[in-house]
């Protein structure tokens, strides 16, 4: 959003439209409660499951979540998404998730296990993604999850120097540069056979980063070190606080912007997770239910927090308590196959 806007501020939800989902939805958010009111919604770009806004606010981007993998461009200066341009192939097989970096549009493509630099033109339009797919190798012990490379999540480091992606299939983390569209890694770093990692979050001052695992319902601490894009794995926490009865598979972590919590969403048990940073410990505070089935991602803002519920089909938000993290239920929208949710 630009300097001196006044609309009120919004959410973006994507959806898997071959389950059903409507595409991007738009709702208005109550700056007061948190609350969301749908305003509309655009079917244009089959399964958009990931979405970013540009630093502006004007332009939102989405993948297509497809065996043809795709990325799309929409203003949403309006009420409904326009699409700009047609989409663009990423050369990837089911982008995860999508980011912005050095003015190119950067994919995590699940299926194909690469990632994508798609460049940006000056007024934030797609242009063709060229030869700027870097191809991830290796694999892991957990069949058959791991037995080749799968991209789940790439985005900039706080510094905005490095590229970093999380491998769910090769238990690692790849910090990468860009230069002329090319996507280089500059270091690998290994994390525990058989964790999975799925998303990263940085703490806000970016000395820490915190990798979520789904395939053990754990969170990796790592120092992080922006002058030599290091990486540095110190703990493993669980997220949960008992054993699970059967399905657990975390999928989405947050840090709060005065770097005090950090939360996670995990499926099956369907909970959202607190912890407390501690230095370079997290200490889990409580868990509290996340108010549907199957929460596929977690966003925070202003002071609330909103789980895409992708199986109960609808987005809950809740107001976080500013002493302990703690969130409080809010309320719900449906959304049938919600996956994730952007506020701008």
């Amino acid at each position: 959003m630009a300097d001196g806007d006044t609309r009120q501020r919004r959410a973006f939800i994507g959806s898997f439209t071959a389950a059903g989902g409507p595409g991007i939805v738009t709702a208005a958010m109550h700056p007061g409660t948190g609350a969301l009111t749908v305003l509309s919604s655009e079917d244009g770009v089959p399964d958009p499951s990931y979405l970013a806004l540009s630093a502006d606010g004007d332009t939102l981007y989405t993948v297509s979540e497809t065996a043809d993998g795709a990325v799309a461009a929409y203003r949403v200066t309006g009420d409904k998404p326009e699409p700009v341009g047609p989409p663009v192939p990423v050369g990837g097989s089911g982008p995860t998730h999508l980011s912005l970096f050095a003015g190119h549009l950067l994919t995590a493509n699940y299926g194909s296990g690469s990632v994508t630099a798609v460049p940006l033109r000056a007024d934030g339009t797609l242009a063709p993604a060229a030869s700027g797919v870097l191809r991830h190798t290796g694999s892991g012990p957990h069949t058959p999850r791991q037995q080749g490379p799968h991209a789940h999540q790439v985005q900039p480091d706080p510094s905005g120097r490095w590229a970093v992606s999380v491998d769910l299939g090769t238990d690692s983390v790849r910090v990468c540069t860009l230069t002329d569209g090319s996507l280089d890694v500059h270091r690998e770093i290994a994390l525990r056979p058989g964790s999975g990692p799925r998303h990263l979050a940085f703490h806000p001052r970016g000395s820490y980063a915190y990798v979520l695992n789904e395939l053990t319902p754990t969170v990796t601490v790592c120092r992080w070190d922006a002058a030599d894009g290091s990486l540095k794995p110190l703990a493993e926490t669980s997220v949960l606080a008992r054993q699970p009865a059967g399905d657990a598979y975390p999928s989405g972590i947050v840090a709060s912007s005065d770097g005090r919590f950090v939360w996670t969403a995990t499926r099956g048990e369907d909970v959202v997770s607190t912890f407390a940073v501690q230095g370079e410990e997290l200490k889990l505070v409580g868990t509290v239910t996340c108010g549907g089935h199957w929460p596929r991602a977690l966003t925070a803002a202003d002071g609330f927090l909103y789980a895409a519920n992708e199986r109960s089909g609808d987005v809950t938000w809740f107001t976080v308590d500013p002493d302990s993290g703690l969130p409080r239920p809010g309320g719900l929208i449906e959304v049938t196959a919600a996956s994730c949710v952007v506020i701008g």
